[in-house]
């Protein structure tokens, strides 16, 4: 099943570190980081995991290899990390999900996307457009907060995934998805202090 070379040693899904062999493009982040493919995981093991494989993958480790070895640890590294960071936010974990179970949201705006949320989020995205000033920006950064905490926490999307319904999962995962743009874009906007 799994799309990797196979293990020189246990523990190491490519390979022991010593022996790296070279990455094939399939490699899932969940078999990356030895996660189940669920949406509720523990972030705690996924931490440790993530730290055990960045300490035997680090480029430094390799100062001393040949050059190819020392290629094949970066690409390794950049895996873990880039695996670490889908799977620890509950946002893009979600959207890896979907995409493992060949569901994708729609670039731009879904035919089935709710008209009277889209206008929300235009008049939203006009208000950032043109901010009156930082207290505004702060208003708009609480109203985006609220919207979220509305739409219910990632226990709900966790549901959906466990009740295998995808589609109520990719619902509230793209409104969320279009929330969390809104609050990328505030942030860019605020003034450092």
């Amino acid at each position: 099943e799994p799309p990797e070379t196979a293990c020189k040693r246990s523990g190491h899904p490519w390979g022991h570190p010593l022996g790296l062999t070279p990455l094939l493009l399939s490699v899932r982040v969940c078999r990356c980081l030895d996660s189940a493919r669920a949406f509720g995981l523990d972030v705690s093991r996924l931490r440790r995991r993530f730290r055990s494989l960045q300490r035997a993958l680090h480029p430094d480790y390799f100062s001393r290899r040949p050059q190819a070895e020392r290629d094949l640890s970066q690409q390794h590294s950049a895996l873990v990390n880039a695996a670490y960071q889908t799977l620890l936010r509950p946002l893009s974990r979600g959207l890896y999900l979907l995409e493992l179970h060949g569901v994708k949201l729609a670039e731009g705006t879904d035919d089935n996307t709710d008209m009277e949320f889209l206008a929300e989020i235009m008049d939203i995205n006009e208000k950032l457009a043109d901010p009156e000033n930082e207290a505004s920006l702060q208003e708009l950064e609480s109203l985006i907060a609220g919207k979220l905490y509305m739409m219910g926490d990632f226990s709900t999307v966790c549901f959906y995934f466990i009740l295998d319904d995808l589609q109520e999962a990719k619902k509230l995962l793209a409104k969320m998805k279009y929330f969390a743009n809104l609050e990328d874009k505030v942030k860019s906007k605020k003034i450092p202090s």
